[in-house]
């Protein structure tokens, strides 16, 4: 039976020495998404317009919320939630997808030859294009209503690559899990809800009670999410010791799913 390697090097390695199988495949991913549909591509940019006028409208006109920062502008407060969602979006969208991955990519199993570990590279690669849609429109708007962003902007990459580690090493720990449990695609729905609500996207930490807010902390989102709207939106530079503790966790992480999915990667073809 073929032996797939376990090491951390394999891990860098198989991206990079299949960076452009993994290319192709992301760029079918979006094309194939609104292939056949009216405004085909354009679909990226109304869906999380359209998500946004929703969650501001709810939270800001129905439920009068307002971030810590006491301002009342409807505008500050989209720009806010919508920052969130950005990051929120690109960790979901891999999350949820995780569990079918293998499944839906069956055909590819019997192929020896085929590198089915780049399948979350694939997804997070597709997840990373509409979360950068999504930034643009942010950007235009915030330039609209406030002008130019702050420098600090220039941090984005390093700011949202835990994240990035973090979300690929539970896709593989995922996919490899729904090839067994298939029920596994309910969990992890239900996980990403959870999440969304006890994230800091809607509400700022500082809503909370002073006994909560540390637990607000267990959530692997909140630093990189108070850590992106603090760039963004207020110029803030992240605090180095933190952002490298949460990067060696991340890295972990990612290490430790994808030698769960090497692991039993083996028994994929004697199960579907």
């Amino acid at each position: 039976m073929q032996q797939f390697s376990v090491s951390p090097r394999e891990l860098v390695a198989s991206f990079w020495r299949h960076r452009e199988l993994t290319l192709a495949l992301t760029q079918r991913e979006i094309l194939g998404r609104y292939r056949g549909s009216a405004l085909g591509i354009l679909w990226s940019f109304v869906h999380p317009l359209f998500m946004l006028a929703v969650y501001t409208f709810v939270f800001s006109v129905v439920f009068q919320a307002r971030w810590g920062s006491g301002s009342n502008s409807k505008a500050e407060f989209a720009l806010v939630l919508f920052a969130g969602l950005i990051l929120f979006n690109l960790f979901a969208e891999c999350i949820t997808r995780a569990p079918g991955l293998i499944l839906e990519n069956a055909n590819y199993v019997k192929r020896v030859v085929f590198p089915l570990e780049i399948l979350p590279w694939v997804s997070m690669g597709s997840a990373l294009f509409h979360a950068m849609i999504s930034l643009v429109v942010w950007l235009v708007f915030y330039g609209i209503l406030f002008g130019l962003p702050k420098i600090t902007v220039l941090l984005l990459p390093l700011v949202i690559l835990p994240t990035i580690l973090f979300t690929m090493g539970l896709s593989w720990f995922f996919s490899a899990l729904g090839v067994y449990l298939r029920d596994i695609s309910q969990v992890t729905t239900i996980l990403v809800t959870v999440t969304m609500f006890l994230s800091p996207i809607f509400y700022p930490i500082s809503a909370l009670p002073d006994n909560f807010k540390p637990l607000l902390f267990f959530n692997p989102l909140t630093p990189t999410l108070e850590q992106f709207r603090g760039i963004l939106i207020w110029g803030q530079v992240p605090e180095l010791k933190f952002w490298m503790l949460y990067l060696a966790v991340s890295v972990l992480i990612a290490y430790l799913g994808f030698a769960w999915f090497q692991k039993v990667r083996r028994g994929f073809a004697d199960v579907l």
